[in-house]
């Protein structure tokens, strides 16, 4: 290799170290978003009342008293569970979970 060719070949890698620098900036603090605020005076959803229905405990369950457990407990939302059933882990305190026997049979009446 030539005194040429190595210093052709050194430039070379000298233009690629810089071409990729050129591709590498500092973080923009100032770019960045604010975090949101939270306002405490908000009101929150309208939390449900299971011990409104706990009567429903032993009764057999059918889609038609989902409508009325809603209402009586103040829930805006239902879900009904069954053994072996997978739910997810989130709280809501505007939702009655209808939990149920094999047999159908409202075992528990809780919200969240």
């Amino acid at each position: 290799m030539t005194t040429t060719q190595r210093h052709i070949k050194g430039l070379g890698s000298a233009l690629a170290v810089m071409l990729l620098a050129g591709c590498s900036s500092a973080p923009n603090e100032s770019a960045a978003p604010k975090p949101p605020t939270v306002d405490q005076t908000a009101p929150t959803s309208q939390a449900c009342d299971a011990s409104a229905v706990q009567y429903a405990i032993g009764a057999p369950f059918d889609e038609a008293n989902v409508a009325t457990l809603e209402e009586q407990s103040g829930a805006r939302q239902v879900r009904v569970l069954r053994p072996g059933t997978a739910a997810t882990m989130d709280f809501r305190d505007d939702r009655l979970n209808i939990h149920l026997e094999s047999n159908d049979m409202i075992e528990a009446l809780r919200c969240g």
